[in-house]
């Protein structure tokens, strides 16, 4: 990946900062719906499910059952395989009453946003093996316009977590209120036809989708 690339993703350890959340505790529907990232997600509560049953079982097991029943193993078998269901779905309904909507809908235009490097990536690498042309121009435009919707973004995550916490923390803090929302339609304007356009085009959806929320919130 080129270095101007690499500069604009949004890594993990910046969306918590900006979040106050692990992006892989939030719980999103999109996440469901993409086949790839749905084995990550039934993997990594597999994993976290078979850490905290014996923990749980140890803790009923030496503080409920062996002061009250005594020592019984088949008791014990029966709870390692009854736990897991109730921390299932306690992560669950854990995560659904914690994760607000609105930063839902922001970590999935991140994830867009992420797809749209991605793609460039990709052309980057095609272009260097020669199987396709590459328009340096159009790709600095593609790139302006993600390095725009990069702040976009920061600034919604910003906005978002001031609301959640204190929303009189706003007021001070007027310029969440910018947004590069014209400076994007001027770039789609100077884009020429082609695979760069289109990708241009989904910056500025993705533009759009980030203001459209950031209103929703400062309604809620």
């Amino acid at each position: 990946m080129q270095p101007d690339l690499i500069g604009l993703e949004i890594s993990k350890g910046e969306l918590r900062r900006l979040t106050g959340f692990d992006p892989e505790d939030v719980f999103r529907p999109s996440v469901l719906r993409d086949s790839k990232k749905r084995l990550g997600f039934f993997i990594n509560e597999m994993l976290v499910t078979l850490a905290l049953t014996p923990i749980i079982v140890g803790f009923v097991y030496a503080f409920i059952i062996l002061p009250t029943i005594g020592s019984s193993i088949r008791l014990g078998i029966l709870l390692l395989i009854l736990v897991p269901m109730p921390i299932l779905v306690g992560r669950w309904l854990w995560r659904q009453l914690t994760c607000p909507e609105g930063l839902t809908i922001l970590l999935d235009e991140v994830d867009k946003y992420h797809d749209l490097i991605s793609a460039i990536d990709i052309n980057d690498q095609l272009a260097a093996s020669g199987n396709v042309e590459s328009s340096f121009h159009d790709r600095d435009q593609v790139t302006a316009a993600l390095q725009l919707i990069r702040e976009d973004l920061v600034r919604a995550l910003k906005t978002e977590r001031i609301l959640r916490d204190n929303k009189k923390l706003l007021a001070n803090n007027q310029e969440l209120f910018v947004n590069n929302l014209a400076s994007l339609q001027a770039l789609q304007v100077s884009s020429q036809a082609g695979e760069y356009a289109q990708l241009l085009n989904q910056s500025l959806q993705i533009a759009i989708d980030v203001q459209a929320e950031i209103r929703k919130l400062h309604k809620g």
